[in-house]
């Protein structure tokens, strides 16, 4: 794929983004109806509206591309390019007032990631990356250099999840060692990486819809982004990322 390709399908996430973007701050804190999904997590109107239109979207200007949605399944499987789209990431969040949510965008092709997109319509941040660079709102942006553990800010979504599905005990031990922890999770702890504000952010449970936006970001950021266990991220169901002179010794303390 050319540059002037990867331009227009950049443009064209932007167009996905700001449609998905009108009907979530339409809905944000106006006490919806929350419904549970068959797995127990919750979903609202926003979240089935806001796919439904990036979908419309998509399969009008490329036809021949497949979808990947969270709320509505697939589309067209099989396809070289894919879109995989969460449209409320931290739906959780989105229903208790707090802006830490975004829409998640993603393209890939032949199954690796080549655009990401996190994008927080209350504050109007649109954040993508190709592996290669990031931009926040057409400002390149950069992990910060972080020297040591001890000066880390670290973020994670849920710390019974970490419970649940790794090993806590590890991960308290990662958490007294760090200069900061907080709670400011889902994509809003990989958008505070990736532009300069944290140091590490942990996910110990992921889904293809959650990690597929996030590597293209991260990467294109200057940061590592892996599995729990430092393996490639694409193939992984799970998320340690984080600035480059600390992962390793992240991914160590928590191994």
């Amino acid at each position: 794929m050319n540059q002037s390709e990867l331009n227009n399908f950049k443009s064209f996430s932007r167009l996905l983004a700001y449609q998905s973007g009108e009907i979530i701050k339409r809905y944000f804190r106006t006490g919806i109806n929350v419904e549970s999904k068959s797995d127990l997590s919750p979903v609202t109107i926003a979240d089935k509206k806001s796919e439904e239109v990036m979908r419309e979207i998509i399969m009008k200007e490329f036809p021949g591309h497949g979808i990947l949605g969270e709320e509505f399944g697939v589309h067209n499987e099989g396809a070289e390019y894919q879109w995989i789209l969460d449209p409320i990431d931290g739906t959780k969040s989105f229903i208790c007032g707090a802006i830490t949510f975004g829409t998640l965008i993603a393209l890939t092709k032949n199954g690796e990631p080549i655009l990401g997109i996190i994008n927080q319509p209350i504050l109007n941040h649109f954040l993508i990356g190709d592996n290669n660079t990031a931009e926040l709102n057409d400002e390149k942006v950069k992990v910060r250099d972080c020297k040591g553990i001890e000066d880390a800010v670290l973020v994670a979504t849920d710390h019974l999840n970490i419970d649940k599905y790794q090993n806590l005990e590890k991960f308290e031990q990662l958490m007294r060692k760090v200069k900061l922890y907080r709670g400011w999770g889902d994509c809003y702890g990989y958008y505070l990486l990736s532009s300069g504000y944290i140091d590490i952010m942990i996910d110990p449970i992921m889904n293809i819809w959650d990690t597929m936006a996030l590597i293209p970001v991260v990467r294109g950021a200057g940061g590592i982004i892996t599995d729990y266990q430092g393996n490639d991220a694409v193939k992984g169901k799970s998320i340690i990322a984080a600035s480059p002179a600390i992962h390793n010794e992240v991914i160590k303390m928590l191994n």
